[in-house]
């Protein structure tokens, strides 16, 4: 855990929009692990003496899932360059890539690789990105 700095700046994203995207975040990753840990649910044996083992149940958990990835995505989508920019060096803090006190330069790098146009691709590509933006938001201090 990074320690807490007394920050210099004011955040262009609100840390409750950022609270939100680790809500959502978290669930999608909760969801995929307990899918992951389940196995053998969604197989299907094509011959005669095996049985059908996929519970039917399950596509309405997937269609919700997709639901709150879909949500999520919008959101982000809906994130000018600034803030865009900014949840991501949050998410780096988090990560360890960058320390709270370097914040300006997590931004800045985050601006130059072009937060604006691939941000939502990126962020949920992280496989702890609920984690890791939370961890940052508690590091900045926000």
């Amino acid at each position: 855990m990074q320690k807490r700095i007394q920050k210099e700046w004011e955040l262009t994203i609100g840390p409750d929009t950022v609270r939100l995207f680790v809500l959502k975040a978290k669930a999608i990753s909760a969801a995929l692990n307990h899918d992951y840990e389940a196995g053998s649910e969604h197989e299907i044996e094509l011959d005669d003496s095996s049985h059908d083992s996929h519970h039917h149940d399950g596509l309405a958990e997937e269609e919700a899932e997709d639901l709150t990835e879909r949500e999520l995505r919008a959101l982000m989508n809906d994130l000018n360059v600034d803030e865009a920019a900014e949840l991501i060096a949050i998410a780096w803090i988090g990560r360890g890539d960058f320390d709270a006190s370097e914040w300006e330069a997590a931004v800045a790098e985050a601006r130059q690789r072009g937060a604006g146009r691939r941000a939502t691709k990126y962020l949920l590509g992280m496989p702890m990105l609920g984690d890791w933006l939370e961890e940052g938001l508690e590091a900045i201090g926000a």
